[in-house]
This record gives C-alpha cells, structure tokens and sequence, in this order.
C-alpha cells in the first residue's frame, strides 16, 4: 500500500514521513522530487523550458507510478510518500495509475494554519548549494500557497485531514499512524482497470443535446475528456459495449443500437498499445433525459455538453480529431476509415 501525504509546501510532510516509517511496520520513504531532479538531468533544455514545474511532464507522473511499483515489487510492505499534489487532474491520473496496478493509496493532506506555514518556510534550513538556492526555494513555497488554496475545496474532500498546526512531526506521525491502522484514513476510491497488455478495441458513443452540442465526460484516472465509452469485452459486440458503458457511466439506457461513425486505427505509442476505436452516434437526449444525467464519483469527475470548437480544448488532439470526423460522418450519413485520425481510404 501507501500512504501519500499531501499539504502546502512547507507544511512538514517529509519531516513526518521520517517519522512515520518507524511507526508502520516494513515502511520505506519514496520521495518522488529524486524523479524529478533526475527527469531534469535526462531530458533536453529545450522540453524542460516548456513547463514551470516538473509535475506538468508527463514522464514524470508516469514514473512516479512505476518507481512505486517496482519499489513494492523489490521491498513489499508500505510507502510513505511525502508530495504535493495540487492539481486534482494529477492526483487521479497518478492514483488512477497505482490503482490500475492494484496498489492502494491512503491520501493524507496536513492541513497548516497559513501564518505558521509562512513561519516554517522562512525558517527552513538552508541547503548547501548556496544563498541564491535557498532563496528560491523559499520563494518557491511562498508561491504555491495560493495554489494549496485553491486546490483545498477537492483535498478536503478526498483527504483524511490532520491539522497539524501545533504539532511536532513525531506527534503528527502518531495520529497519522492511528489513522492508517483504523482506517480512519480510507484508502482511496479512484479505480482504474488493469493497464492493457496488447492492442485494444474501444467503443465510444456520441450523445447530442438539442442544439447539438457533444456530450463530453471529465475521467478522474487519466488526463484530457473523453466521450462516454470504454474497452470492449470479449465476446462483447462493440456497439453493445458502448450501450453498456453509457448506462455505467452516466446512468442513460439507450434504446436503439447505435450507428457507426467512424473507425479508427489508434497507433501504438509506447507504453501504449493502441488499438482499433470505434465511434457511434446515440442520437439526441431530449431535456428529461439530460436531467437524468449521474456520475459515478470514483470515474468521472464531471460531463458537460460542448461545440466543436470547444471540444479542440477538452480533448487531447488524437480524440479530438476523431470526434471532428465523426461529425462530418454523422453530417454525411456515412462511415468514415481512419488511422491515427486521419481518413483513408
């Protein structure tokens, strides 16, 4: 398992997670800032100058999942990782990663009280590369409160809280481990299934207001939206795997089988497989049905019915143009071939 301990930086989380891992037996810290600092050493200057932060890069959420895998897979026991995640996208896709891989994570967030934070951060020890480091650092924590702020509607909610305030690390560690072993600390309820092993075959359905507007849906294990759907089974006929996956999704049982839209060769790009996806067209959702509209928390974190210009900033671009074809193909009254979302054929 672990237990991940978010909070402000500054907020002592790594100081309470030395301290923890003698309380929770075959404990081990895993600090994923060492994946940053070395992603930093590995990629060019020019793809590191594109972000602020190196949680906006991909590869390193990705290998913040799997460092934890093969750390679990090489010592067994528990994790104790102390990082902040502000951006509750980030959370999902890399719980939503740890899921896939059956590992549960207790999500813990130390909760400061601002002026005792800002206290601790001025009086952070210095570290030895320098004045102008140091300074930075610093400068970097005061930055990021109004960040924690913002992001402590969806903490509050999915965390287990300690108010650490007027607490030493050894005693915030103790409650932190009462917690665990309670289950006080729940573990956390995104799920995500097993990550492919080949190429797959999907099925989404496009659902249309009655201005026709898309409807798009907010996963909360992986990044960008998504149209309602999923993998097909086996021995699942596709179009009946999206009817399936819209009345899981969204709670709407559709009472015809969809039309074919597109078909569309999805390339493998390492660590994916690709594989073949297919779009349907469900038809439009008169207004009772749209307030019948449910959400499955630990999958979808929202819907929302979009144009197609404002689809091009929802979706990433493979699925984006995807959808564009399938427009003109729902337009036409035809079926469209693509490969990678380009039509041939």
């Amino acid at each position: 398992m672990i237990v991940w301990i978010n909070g402000a930086f500054g907020a002592g989380k790594t100081s309470t997670a030395r301290e923890l891992i003698d309380l929770i037996p075959n404990c081990t810290l895993y600090d994923p800032e060492l994946i940053g600092a070395e992603v930093a050493r590995l990629l060019p200057q020019k793809r590191l100058a594109e972000v602020s932060d190196y949680q906006d890069l991909p590869i390193w959420r990705r290998l913040v999942v799997d460092t934890a895998a093969a750390l679990l897979a090489e010592v067994g026991g528990a994790l104790v990782v102390p990082m902040t995640l502000l951006r509750q996208e980030y959370r999902d896709e890399i719980f939503g990663g740890l899921a896939a891989r059956r590992i549960p994570v207790t999500h813990v967030l130390l909760a400061t009280d601002e002026t005792i934070l800002r206290g601790r951060i001025a009086d952070r020890e210095d570290v030895e590369e320098g004045t102008e480091t140091n300074v930075r650092g610093r400068q970097w924590c005061y930055e990021h409160i109004e960040p924690y702020r913002a992001a402590l509607g969806w903490l509050m909610a999915d965390a287990h809280v300690i108010d650490n305030t007027a607490l030493t690390a050894r005693e915030t560690a103790a409650l932190l481990a009462t917690a665990v072993r309670s289950g006080a600390a729940r573990v956390s309820d995104i799920v995500q299934t097993p990550e492919p092993t080949s190429e797959t075959l999907a099925a989404g359905v496009l659902l249309f207001d009655e201005e026709d507007r898309v409807l798009l849906v907010d996963p909360t294990y992986k990044p960008g939206w998504e149209f309602p759907g999923g993998v097909v089974e086996a021995g699942e006929a596709p179009a009946r795997a999206g009817i399936r996956e819209v009345a899981e999704e969204i709670g709407i049982e559709l009472s015809q089988v969809p039309r074919l839209l597109v078909v569309d060769w999805e390339v493998p790009r390492p660590p994916g497989y690709g594989g073949l996806r297919l779009l349907f067209d469900g038809g439009r959702l008169p207004a009772r049905l749209v307030e019948q509209l449910l959400l499955p928390g630990q999958e979808l974190r929202g819907w929302r019915f979009v144009a197609e210009e404002e689809a091009a900033g929802l979706l990433p671009p493979v699925r984006y143009e995807r959808l564009r074809w399938a427009l003109r193909a729902r337009e036409r009254g035809t079926v469209l071939n693509l490969e990678d979302g380009v039509p041939v054929g």
